[in-house]
């Protein structure tokens, strides 16, 4: 696949001429390198040092943070504290060991310019992310291309972990990627409900993509990375942090079509993705909850604004889908008098609630005349709606859910 492993990729057997360069589609080795050791000196995000990456290129902008000539000082827009530990950072990186790593683990660092980079991270201009350390076998630019962010609470209430699973496991079967952040809560039944589904997911980190966090979800971002794909933006063994998680939330939005909100509280990580998603002119929407949860707060805040409310997955394939993927008619079950003509319901209705009536004081209160009136109530009477009582008619007695018995044909 392409941009799978590190410096050497591609190289000739022995007796076979080297190639000449990168075939097409494929960064460099040097450039590969470059953006391997700038993933642990730039963090996530960064949009001053991706003005330098955008401006001078890799290979150049890690030359001038390792050279010992005072090139450095010519990146402008920095205080000297602050390149210093730019400078500190980038005289420690071993990037040759960090694509060892994410080789050993069935990973490879997928970078702007590869076949395999899904060109919608472009988005994101200077904080869009250096590569991208990726686990796992499938192709990240073609799932990428038909995904959804499912995103919510860790702390959720059984009704949150009970639709991001709905949710899931629906878009799994209608052939969606489901994206999420391998997270307590909400993520973890996201990616739960697609791999029950034998649906494909992807789980964004916000560490090395051969770290386990949080460990409790160890078994699941194993089972992710084994069915589908495990990817970050921190090189491999890198820790989480707080800003670290903000930060993957943009990653999680641009990726995407779309961005799912289950359960959120005013302040919460999964706002921010959707805040994200909008600013990328993405679709954000929410699935409701009670409006006395705190949990559902966030979500319905959410709605109040530029987000669409849905419930399950057809609902969420029709808005980020192509034309033609339209979630079914909702509508309440049909009853049997709803399929009878105007002038049959009007005779129906002139019957009273009890007792019996002749059939010309029926016609006179359905402003009916008197022989259409008997033709429809024998009509009535082969549906079983009316029965006859000596020289009168009354509706059939029906019994209802709790045994009682109720008159007419609801």
């Amino acid at each position: 696949m392409t941009g799978c492993a590190g410096p050497g990729r591609g190289r000739a057997a022995a007796g076979d001429e080297e190639p000449s360069g990168p075939g097409p589609g494929t960064v460099g080795d040097r450039e590969r390198l470059a953006r391997a050791a700038l993933t642990r000196v730039l963090e996530p995000g960064d949009e001053r040092g991706g003005r330098w990456l955008s401006r001078l290129g890799p290979v150049e902008l890690m030359r001038r943070l390792t050279a010992r000539d005072g090139s450095a000082e010519e990146l402008s827009g920095m205080t000297a504290r602050r390149l210093d530990g730019y400078r500190l950072r980038a005289g420690a990186v071993q990037p040759e060991r960090d694509l060892a790593a994410v080789a050993a683990v069935g990973g490879r660092l997928v970078c702007p310019g590869d076949r395999e980079w899904p060109s919608q991270l472009d988005d994101l201009g200077d904080a869009r992310p250096i590569g991208l350390w990726v686990r796992g076998r499938p192709d990240l630019r073609l799932w990428a291309l038909r995904s959804v962010a499912v995103v919510g609470a860790r702390a959720c209430t059984p009704y949150g972990a009970h639709m991001a699973a709905s949710l899931g496991a629906g878009l799994a079967e209608l052939g969606w990627v489901v994206v999420s952040g391998a997270a307590f809560g909400v993520d973890g039944a996201a990616h739960r409900g697609a791999l029950a589904a034998g649906g494909a997911t992807m789980a964004v980190l916000a560490c090395g993509v051969d770290v386990a966090y949080p460990p409790g979800h160890a078994e699941l971002i194993g089972r992710v990375a084994e069915q589908g794909l495990v990817i970050g933006e921190l090189p491999p063994s890198d820790h989480p942090t707080r800003s670290r998680f903000i930060l993957r939330n943009r990653v999680i939005a641009a990726l995407t079509r779309g961005t799912v909100v289950v359960e959120a509280e005013y302040r919460s990580g999964s706002l921010a993705t959707a805040r994200s998603a909008q600013r990328l002119g993405r679709f954000t929407m929410g699935v409701p909850g009670p409006a006395t949860s705190g949990l559902s707060a966030g979500v319905h805040e959410l709605l109040r604004g530029e987000g669409v409310l849905v419930t399950d997955a057809s609902e969420v394939a029709e808005l980020v889908g192509d034309i033609g993927e339209l979630a079914p008619v909702r509508r309440g079950p049909v009853l049997p008098r709803d399929l009878l003509d105007a002038v049959c319901a009007r005779v129906l209705d002139a019957l009273p609630a009890r007792g019996p009536a002749r059939a010309r004081d029926i016609a006179r209160t359905a402003g009916t005349g008197a022989d259409e009136t008997l033709g429809r109530l024998y009509e009535l009477h082969s549906l079983g709606f009316v029965e006859r009582d000596g020289d009168g008619w009354r509706l059939t007695p029906r019994p209802t859910s709790d045994g009682e018995l109720r008159r007419g044909g609801t």
